[in-house]
């Protein structure tokens, strides 16, 4: 295949928009070998390892276990950053697409370089549905009695992490497990009984960064609270706070190492030229949350109204705006098959909804990949009906957990827990 095939960056906007990132076309084995190098790299010599999803709120969970651990700082200066034509990868946060199995066509540079700085708090990041590969690689390339972190991810069950977690047990001295996703209490018993310190944030109250600050025995600067605070105005999607959005978009949008390294010079205050950066990247943003929007339309389930689209977009500016004109949900369909569920005060189980589709998170922001996808002719026509299969999977979804609703009568008898439950 010849690579202008694949190279979606200098695609028009209208094809860009339906059509998954350069890494969706990128053979797993082919994949799992680079990981595997850059593992080995980052772990070569590292006193510590942190697994996290490499979002803004587990990025920042790096940057604190790093200055605790008073690990060396590699602050890039602008000149050294690489020219990357202006890409915009449709990335996404844990919060946003928790415990789903994220494609990885939603990135348009998959191929990432080792740090070039060794750390002795090395980062080895993870989306939630290869947890247990980063578990394994830090069990195989990690040196004897080495600190294990595990940031901002979430199992749905515990088989699915069990043998690499015993695997990393053997080789780290100790193991640590920090989040703040609704975790099933039969997984969080396992883990801990595997011999893991874990530690379960309020997902309505804390993101994954405040629950290392709290928990790690070390006093950190006022900058550190800042930036757990700044952070999970985003995460929890408070928006509170206008940095939040630049922190989040710049996660994104530049190399992990790149990121903690800038938040622990700088905190939530970013330097001009990493503004700027952000700017020129939010001119292409826009126009694929404008794209996005154009395709919406809305559905009214059980009383609720529903907002679906299909694109390769910032999945919580467009819940957001379809929030605006009306809807009580928002479903997010993507060009790789996975799907962001977004919810108001109106409706708080996006949770259960992705649960039935192959998916989890929180009660009003969830994410999902249905399993409907069985070979390239199947994608071939999710990119040409945008995604009219998926839309209409997760709006049965949205039927049948509706459905499952108490009525108004029985409210008395209805805990919070049933309704809510995971």
């Amino acid at each position: 295949m010849y690579d202008e095939l694949i190279d979606s960056g200098d695609l028009p906007l209208a094809r860009k928009s339906v059509l998954p990132g350069t890494g969706f076309f990128l053979p797993d084995e082919l994949e799992e070998d680079i990981e595997d190098e850059q593992t080995e790299a980052a772990l070569e010599g590292a006193d510590a390892a942190v697994i996290a999803d490499p979002d803004a709120d587990g990025l920042a969970c790096v940057a604190l276990i790093r200055e605790a651990y008073d690990d060396v700082q590699a602050v890039p200066e602008p000149d050294d950053r690489e020219d990357d034509d202006g890409e915009v990868a449709d990335a996404v946060d844990d919060a946003d697409e928790a415990n789903i199995a994220l494609a990885a066509g939603d990135a348009d540079e998959p191929l990432e370089e080792p740090e070039p700085t060794p750390h002795s708090v090395a980062l080895v990041p993870a989306s939630p549905h290869n947890v247990e590969d980063a578990l394994a690689r830090v069990a195989q390339f990690g040196t004897d009695g080495i600190d294990l972190f595990v940031c901002d991810l979430c199992p749905d069950r515990y088989e699915y992490v069990a043998d690499e977690l015993d695997a990393a047990l053997e080789t780290a001295d100790s193991v640590a497990w920090y989040d703040h996703h609704q975790w099933d209490d039969e997984v969080a018993a396992a883990v801990r009984e595997a011999g893991a310190e874990l530690v379960v944030g309020d997902s309505d109250e804390e993101c994954t960064a405040d629950v290392v600050y709290r928990s790690l025995e070390f006093e950190f600067d006022q900058m550190y609270e800042e930036l757990a605070a700044v952070t999970r105005d985003h995460d929890l999607w408070l928006r509170e706070d206008p940095r939040s959005d630049d922190l989040a978009d710049y996660a994104y949008w530049t190399d992990p190492a790149e990121y903690v390294e800038v938040v622990r010079e700088f905190g939530v205050d970013l330097p001009a030229w990493v503004e700027e950066f952000i700017a020129e990247r939010r001119v292409e943003k826009e126009q694929l949350i404008e794209q996005a929007l154009g395709r919406a339309e809305f559905r009214e389930i059980g009383g609720y109204t529903v907002g679906i689209t299909y694109g390769r977009c910032s999945q919580n500016e467009v819940a957001e705006a379809m929030r605006e004109d009306g809807a009580d949900a928002s479903v997010i369909v993507k060009p790789a098959g996975s799907a962001s569920i977004r919810g108001t005060d109106e409706f708080d189980r996006c949770h259960e909804v992705a649960g039935k589709v192959n998916g989890g998170g929180h009660p009003k922001a969830a994410g999902c990949k249905p399993d409907i996808y069985d070979d390239m002719l199947d994608y071939a026509t999710h990119w040409t009906s945008r995604g009219a299969v998926t839309k209409q999977v997760i709006l049965d979804a949205f039927r049948a957990v509706v459905a499952e609703e108490p009525d108004e009568g029985d409210g008395e008898d209805a805990s919070p827990d049933e309704i809510d439950a995971e």
